[in-house]
């Protein structure tokens, strides 16, 4: 990871080596934080992050689900990610909001501890390269939503996704692919999955996945231009016999599947409606294109 200069921490920038915790921290210990990964790219007008107020809104959402208050307002978050990303003086990175149960109480309750904030950037890549990956079907099933609030940020479901990379990797592919209980794909450790069949998308539906960003978004892109997208249950089988496959990320941003299971999906890949959705994606978040506009917040 490539250090930046400064880490905004509970209302402070701090040096990058001086934001620390302590080690009891209730979070470390029990995994009840919540997070976001949101992108800033370079414009002609300067740093511009990708639906910062979105990614804000769904972090407070998630922390609601665990019952934490975020000691500042959605407004004083958003402002505070500007202020970090013009303070360090990158030009395009990652950005990591994060709030936690934080040092003073412990015990599975966190009533009592304190919430602290802190949001770092870095310059970051594309999360799975610039090629196509090879996927593998994971041993391990995605978090069921009657266990948790499945479909909530919180730092301790990553554990789940930790397990299925891992396992991927050391089989000798790039990622993995969750499915459920009941047989149906979800989604990567770390990305929504789509496949594309007859010129249609077709991608799980909303539920038990995580309402991506970056999926909202490629969504309407794709039907602005005309590509019906269907939200539905997906078997393997019909990975196995689709035209195309890709995930979409913040940290992925749109990426092309080659194959899953060592099965070849499509004739070669990218094919063209992955090609045209990263195409048009990657000029939207460059401030290319006038349209989108509004999901662009310049530093």
């Amino acid at each position: 990871m490539e250090e930046t200069e400064f880490i905004w921490m509970d209302g402070k920038l701090v040096k990058w080596k001086d934001a620390k915790i302590h080690v009891l921290t209730h979070t470390l210990h029990y995994g009840a934080g919540v997070f976001e990964g949101i992108r800033f790219y370079k414009t002609d007008k300067g740093p511009a992050v990708f639906r910062l107020k979105e990614h804000i809104d769904r972090m407070y959402k998630s922390a609601d689900c665990i019952k934490m208050k975020i000691p500042f307002s959605k407004e004083d978050f958003i402002k505070a990610v500007i202020e970090t990303v013009k303070k360090n003086k990158i030009d395009a990175g990652y950005i990591r909001p994060i709030c936690f149960f934080g040092y003073g109480k412990m015990g599975l309750n966190p009533e009592g501890a304190p919430v602290n904030c802190s949001i770092a950037v870095w310059p970051w890549g594309k999360y799975l390269g610039e090629d196509a990956v090879k996927v593998k079907t994971s041993g391990y099933i995605r978090l069921h939503p009657k266990s948790t609030h499945a479909d909530a940020k919180i730092t301790g479901h990553y554990v789940n996704s930790i397990l299925a990379s891992i396992e991927a990797k050391d089989a000798g592919y790039n990622e993995a692919l969750l499915l459920n209980a009941e047989g149906y794909i979800e989604e990567g450790p770390g990305e929504n999955f789509y496949i594309v069949k007859d010129g249609k998308i077709i991608t799980p539906p909303l539920g038990n996945i995580l309402p991506g960003i970056t999926r909202k978004s490629v969504m309407q892109i794709a039907k602005d231009e005309g590509i019906e997208v269907i939200e539905k249950n997906i078997k393997l089988k019909d990975v196995y016999n689709a035209d195309e496959a890709f995930f979409t990320g913040t940290a992925a941003e749109v990426s092309a599947i080659e194959s899953v299971d060592d099965k070849k999906i499509g004739k070669k890949a990218p094919g063209p409606i992955t090609t045209k959705l990263r195409d048009l994606f990657m000029e939207i978040v460059h401030g290319k294109n006038k349209k989108y506009e509004s999901w662009l917040s310049y530093c």
